[in-house]
């Protein structure tokens, strides 16, 4: 027995998402905004004009060049060049792969956690729901980046690290969402009905009711996505981030930040501006599908 909860009136989960972005202009160009970011982080490799991580394609003549120079190897700095005559616009691309790939992998896992025991205290109930929504309470009573800087400061820096910092942060706004949404679907005659049947509790949790708690998932999935990208950024700015080998829009930012008031805007700004479209138009596309998956709203 299987319920049709990815279903909205007639229309699929996924064909009314888009649905909804297509049909708002500033959706769709965010939307259209964040694919050219994902793609360009992807094949970062491909599309930058050098490895500004690697050694012999770097001139330290070439340092602090600004926007449009030439270089003494004949490559045009469209975005200049840092103190270390890395080119800015290939730096920024792998930053921003670094960036991306921290808070998708790191929403995934908060996801993941707060999923599942959101739908075990909706399903169980009692002591165990109280215990785990008291934790969330807890947890979300907390600044997130207070949260980050301690864990961070007692394991120290690292990709992983930080992944797991963000993880500990996030995963609360996970469990409560799905909770309350699950709390609704356990009453459904369709839950009776697999009880009935005998269905195993983890077969009823993740395959009858947990398809119905996806609209709101989806839109908090977006919304922390961007969240934990600013994060990862501004403990890269702090310094107790990610680690100078694997560098970050962030990592980037302080790093202009030193020479801001030398007239060396570019290093600074340009990173800066990249991460608040990537952050900004990631929001955009969440509100959208927040406006467009929620069940009040559909006609």
């Amino acid at each position: 027995m299987m319920a049709f909860p990815t279903y909205l009136h007639g229309q699929s989960l996924s064909a009314r998402a888009l649905r909804g972005l297509l049909g708002s202009r500033k959706a769709t160009v965010a939307l259209a905004v964040c694919i050219l970011l994902i793609g360009a982080a992807m094949l970062a490799p491909v599309l930058a004009p050098q490895n500004p991580y690697d050694l012999a394609q770097i001139d330290f003549f070439d340092s602090k060049l600004p926007p449009l120079s030439g270089g003494s190897t004949g490559i045009t700095y469209w975005l200049g060049t840092d103190t270390q005559g890395r080119d800015m616009l290939s730096a920024m691309m792998y930053g921003l792969r670094t960036s991306l790939g921290v808070g998708l992998v790191s929403g995934f896992f908060a996801l993941a956690v707060g999923t599942s025991l959101g739908l075990i205290a909706a399903y169980t109930g009692g002591r165990l729901d109280s215990l785990i929504m008291r934790f969330v309470d807890l947890m979300l009573g907390f600044p997130t980046i207070l949260v980050a800087l301690m864990i961070l400061v007692v394991f120290g820096q690292g990709t992983w690290k930080v992944i797991l910092a963000l993880v500990f942060v996030q995963w609360a706004y996970f469990a409560r969402a799905v909770r309350a949404a699950a709390l609704v679907e356990s009453s459904r005659d369709y839950v009776e009905a697999a009880r009935c049947l005998g269905l195993s509790a983890p077969r009823i949790l993740f395959f009858q009711i947990l398809p119905n708690c996806l609209p709101p998932l989806i839109v908090i999935a977006t919304i922390q996505v961007a969240s934990a990208i600013a994060a990862e950024a501004t403990l890269s700015f702090l310094g107790i981030g990610l680690p100078i080998t694997e560098p970050s829009l962030g990592l980037l930012i302080a790093n202009g930040y030193q020479v801001l008031l030398a007239g060396v805007y570019w290093m600074s700004v340009f990173p800066g501006l990249l991460l608040l479209i990537l952050v900004f138009s990631i929001n955009l596309v969440g509100d959208r599908l927040r406006e467009t998956l929620n069940p009040r709203l559909v006609q």
